[in-house]
């Protein structure tokens, strides 16, 4: 063990035993102010020790703060002491917050890799049976986006390898891939691509990836359909609290230390004549966007702003929380995808899940945005 381990792990046990003298403290004290309500004689002791216990412990989850406390000064020491959070997040500089999975490896992830890959290939027969194509969107890491506030900490060789191992092998399986790494980080000299406390990207990261796979999907052979026009609207500036701030635990004691909200201008498209003939008959748009929370997220606008660059309607069958192949193996199965196939299928899919276990359960998809 290195002097600076040894340094770091005794300044942890010391700070550790303070917070402990601390918060037993705080539960002796608290413990002194109990009675619980109860009048026990000693015939009873025995039948009401239980109800006793059950009541202090009660008694503790309304009123004890010293728990809650606890929690938020051992975070807050992390935070500041260790430039660290709970699993799931890496703190960076500048109060840059990237999620752990961009950065952690699971046991047997070559292997992973291997499935991931092979199910990739998969999904691209099962359309192709169908006569439908499909263009794969990989949505590069924040981490490879904004590598300048990692603070010198850098993901393993096998994560920095997942995008070019995705884009080669989707040119091998003859897949047509969008190519969103560059302009999302020349994207950056004109305002935020992706969220400062967020695994996400920002609704402008969200336009420039739309544009970059409108490109890709001018290339194809689809047959030429009559424009749709739409309009864009930005909302008004709100404060957005990102979703690797959970992994923070310094509300409510510490809050004050946690990295301010991002600013995030949130946009929302629609058609022009969206207020048009309400009992016109529509057709299944030809079209279907699959994916993540990326997609699935109306704060993005992702889908409204693939609308906008492709100058049609687009069906969004994204799903939260669960990577990229669960909605793809759950759109498959679906009643939409069986009475109305469309004629192109774009899968919006984070280079992270490549080294993931896929999720497998889910088996019926919902669109997550009406077309």
């Amino acid at each position: 063990m290195s002097a600076t381990t040894r340094t770091i792990t005794t300044l942890h046990a010391a700070l550790f035993a303070m917070l402990v003298l601390l918060t037993s403290g705080l539960a002796l004290q608290r413990a002194g102010l109990f009675s619980g309500g109860f009048k026990v004689g000693p015939e009873d002791q025995a039948i009401l020790e239980g109800r006793y216990a059950r009541a202090l412990e009660s008694h503790y989850d309304a009123a004890f703060p010293a728990r809650t406390f606890g929690i938020n000064l051992w975070a807050a020491i992390d935070y500041l002491v260790f430039a660290e959070g709970r699993d799931g997040v890496v703190v960076g500089s500048q109060s840059w917050l990237y999620t752990d999975e961009e950065f952690r490896l699971e046991n047997g992830a070559a292997d992973t890799v291997t499935h991931n890959l092979a199910a990739l290939v998969d999904i691209r027969d099962r359309l192709a049976q169908r006569g439908i194509q499909l263009v794969l969107a990989v949505i590069p890491s924040k981490a490879r986006v904004y590598p300048e506030f990692l603070g010198g900490r850098q993901p393993p060789a096998m994560r920095q390898l997942a995008y070019a191992e995705l884009l080669a092998a989707a040119r091998t399986a003859g897949i047509p891939e969008a190519a969103l790494l560059e302009p999302l980080v020349t994207g950056k000299a004109g305002g935020a691509t992706y969220l400062r406390t967020d695994t996400h990207w920002t609704p402008r990261g969200a336009q420039i990836a739309a544009a970059a796979i409108a490109d890709a999907v001018h290339t194809l052979a689809l047959p030429p359909v009559a424009p749709t026009a739409y309009r864009t609207t930005t909302g008004a500036l709100i404060s957005h609290h990102g979703d690797l701030l959970s992994f923070l635990p310094l509300d409510p004691y510490f809050s004050w230390l946690l990295p301010r909200p991002d600013q995030l201008q949130p946009t929302h498209t629609e058609a022009a004549d969206a207020g048009g003939d309400l009992f016109a008959a529509a057709a299944a748009p030809r079209i279907a966007l699959v994916g993540t929370s990326y997609s699935g997220n109306p704060l993005w606008d992702f889908p409204g702003a693939l609308e906008l660059a492709l100058h049609e309607p687009i069906a969004n069958y994204a799903m939260n929380g669960v990577g990229p192949f669960a909605p793809m193996r759950a759109y498959l199965a679906s009643a939409d995808f069986n009475t109305a196939p469309p004629q192109l299928v774009i899968w919006e899919f984070p280079e992270r899940y490549l080294t993931i276990t896929a999720h497998t359960k889910p088996t019926a998809a919902t669109p997550a945005k009406a077309p």
